[in-house]
């Protein structure tokens, strides 16, 4: 497939991202509390876990931002949530068994950092006390350096926090004020140094291609300010524009937005610039130090990926808490509930707040396997996910197949592997082994 022709289908290709299998639009209320509660109370003692906590409140609402969040000027309604919060910790530490041990936590949102630094603490004390907590987990958390100082730094460094996720997006005046988020490099180089400072050992960026106004100049221009600030990973997303789900997308001047051909193009040459500044392509859209630990996960096939992007992280057990976050675990995906106000109060009658989600059927287990494998190493051995699934390794060749006639150079079969021929087809041969999956709608983003 020509460069021309690869833009052409992406044009019109709107494909999940496959942060999960089945993909979060396809959800339903058929696992409710009473399952999810079942599930916990299913894992084995001893387990591994990784806990989600969602902070759904901003002190400003990014027009650009299509994840679950609220806007609020006071505290009082940040109040009430860490109160159930609390609660919900304290109802998920009374299902679960003994002897498991959080090796993961990771705050999100929203903006973890609307928390004042007493809170933190608050909410340290009460995930410590209902959770063994190993000095050696990872605790990230994604911070906006408009609304964090040292002191809360100082809060989240006593929780145990050891690698930050930074938003970027483009450091541009002209392309900030058209996406609502305006953000100073001296607020940014600030907020590196004061984590840098108090031993924080990973610091992510997170970058976004495909804005308005945003060009290769000013694109590069962000890079250069970025690759200076010497961030251990980096994560370069294309922005999805779907104002028909994130309604304050809509403030945001279509016309302005590149086209399919300019975003490729953005991509590519940013991918370029970042290799050659030393960092590791990982998967479809992250960079990292070649000695970072998600570069050497990629490089020896142990590469995940789960709700929160790209990750190293292995356990079966992913749990998610507060408002609309989505618990992983073997037998399938279960949603909270997104509303703040219903999700309290479900949390107050008892929890758990489940309202939505999908149980694992021997074929979701299959595509997840397959989508999984391509979406972390590009490339899949279908001769090794059919004797894992006891499937027929005819049946998911023939699928290649028609995958590669359909749509000629987007990847190739060397004997039973298939591979994408570049990171820009890898959502599309995904889609095509997606049963659920159907082209034309535009529930999703732009493939590139």
């Amino acid at each position: 497939m020509t460069q021309f022709a690869l833009a052409s289908a992406l044009r019109h290709a709107r494909v999940p991202r496959y942060t999960s299998y089945p993909p979060a639009n396809r959800f339903t209320p058929a696992v409710d509390g009473a399952l999810a509660h079942q599930w916990i109370s299913e894992i084995p003692a001893g387990a591994a876990l990784s806990l989600y906590i969602h902070v759904p409140f901003c002190r400003r609402l990014c027009w650009f931002c299509a994840c679950r969040t609220q806007g609020t000027k006071g505290d009082a309604p940040i109040d009430r949530y860490l109160e159930h919060l609390g609660l919900e910790i304290a109802q998920l530490r009374a299902r679960l068994g003994e002897g498991q041990k959080v090796e993961r936590l990771h705050l999100g949102g929203g903006t973890p950092t609307i928390l004042s630094p007493d809170r933190i603490g608050r909410l340290s004390e009460q995930l410590h006390k209902a959770f063994a907590i190993p000095e050696r987990a990872e605790i990230s958390v994604e911070i906006d350096p408009c609304d964090c100082d040292d002191a809360r730094v100082e809060a989240l460094r006593d929780l145990g926090m050891n690698r930050v996720s930074i938003g970027v997006q483009d450091f541009d005046p002209r392309v900030q004020a058209a996406i609502g988020r305006e953000q100073s490099i001296a607020a940014t180089k600030a907020l590196v140094e004061s984590v840098r400072k108090r031993g924080v050992r990973s610091v992510n960026f997170d970058l976004v291609y495909g804005l308005p106004h945003q060009s290769e100049a000013t694109l590069l221009a962000t890079l250069e300010t970025v690759i200076g600030l010497g961030p251990d990973r980096l994560a370069l997303y294309g922005y999805a524009h779907v104002p028909q789900m994130a309604r304050r997308q809509r403030i945001i001047p279509e016309a302005a937005l590149p086209g399919p051909e300019a975003r490729l193009a953005l991509a590519a040459r940013a991918r370029e610039v970042l290799i050659q500044a030393g960092y590791v392509p990982v998967g479809i859209d992250h960079f990292a130090r070649p000695q970072d630990a998600l570069a050497r996960a990629a490089k020896t096939g142990h590469l995940r990926r789960n709700f929160q992007g790209y990750t190293t992280d292995n356990t079966e057990y992913l749990i998610g808490l507060g408002p609309s976050a989505i618990s992983s675990l073997p037998q399938g995906i279960a949603q909270n509930i997104a509303a703040t106000g219903l999700w309290q109060a479900r949390v107050a009658a008892g929890g758990p707040a489940t309202s939505r989600g999908h149980c694992y059927s021997a074929t979701d287990r299959l595509v997840a396997c397959v989508i999984e494998r391509l979406m972390c190493q590009g490339e899949v051995d279908l001769a090794e996910v059919s004797a894992r699934h006891d499937t027929s390794l005819d049946s998911l060749l023939r699928r290649a197949r028609k995958i590669l006639r359909d749509m000629p150079g987007i990847g190739r079969l060397e004997g039973a592997t298939l591979i994408a021929s570049d990171s820009a087809t890898v959502r599309l041969i995904c889609a095509c082994f997606d049963p659920g999956f159907e082209f034309g709608t535009d529930a999703y983003s732009q493939a590139s």
